[in-house]
């Protein structure tokens, strides 16, 4: 019999997020958030390195990419929610690769803090004040690796080879990935080298998440929780799947 709490998941949320994937979703944005966070102000005093290259100077500031920076929230979002309907097993091993990149992300932002210097913003605009509101509340910290383009190259690499994705979307990901990267150059919110790591990291955890036994072990946490809150999980012997 299952709980109330459970059908109404079911009926409601479940149609577009799978039970079992619920609470490690939301961990994702916990854990990023946390992270990021938390070392900005663990680091607050700390020495912090500016790793700006000829490069990074020879790109100009275009303050429209802001739109692009802003945008791929949604992109996040939607992402990992297709993720969480390829399967029990399959998201599981994504968000192994996506925790184990996050903590690859805080030794980094504890041992090499990053910082560089963002042009001044006085015109006015739309895409100026939109401009001026990231710049504020988002400090010129934790900038390697870019989580903006870690989480966005993610997105792509999760999908990518999915045949139950379209082809056309799965494309569109790997272009707007692209594109993200271009926005934390033309908004002077990253250096190049961030982008470079954020790809590094993103492969390497991902083939971590899949290439081993790792994700058994997140998933368990994830499936205790489950079962405390909405019930045991079913298991489909002929598809291998839980739900």
């Amino acid at each position: 019999m299952r709980s109330r709490l459970r059908q109404w998941y079911e009926a409601h949320i479940g149609k577009i997020i799978p039970i079992y994937a619920f609470f490690s979703l939301i961990f994702c944005f916990v854990f990023n958030s946390c992270i990021y966070t938390g070392t900005q102000i663990l680091m607050n005093d700390a020495r912090h390195y500016d790793l700006t290259t000829a490069f990074d100077n020879s790109v100009p500031f275009v303050p429209e990419w802001v739109l692009i920076y802003v945008i791929c929230f949604a992109f996040w979002a939607l992402n990992y929610i297709l993720i969480t309907r390829e399967g029990y097993y399959e998201w599981f091993k994504f968000a192994t690769g996506d925790y184990l990149s996050r903590t690859i992300c805080l030794i980094f932002f504890v041992l090499l803090p990053t910082t560089n210097v963002r042009p001044e913003v006085s015109e006015s605009g739309i895409v100026y004040s939109i401009m001026r509101f990231i710049y504020t509340v988002d400090p010129a910290t934790n900038l390697f690796p870019s989580i903006h383009c870690l989480v966005s190259w993610l997105c792509y690499i999760g999908i990518r080879g999915k045949k139950a994705i379209p082809c056309w979307y799965r494309g569109f990901s790997c272009i707007f990935a692209i594109m993200v990267f271009a926005s934390t150059q033309f908004t002077k919110q990253h250096y190049i080298v961030d982008v470079i790591a954020s790809v590094i990291i993103a492969e390497f955890s991902l083939y971590i998440g899949k290439h081993t036994q790792l994700y058994k072990k997140i998933s368990k946490i994830f499936d205790r929780i489950n079962v405390k809150v909405f019930g045991e999980l079913s298991y489909d012997e002929e598809e291998q799947e839980y739900f």
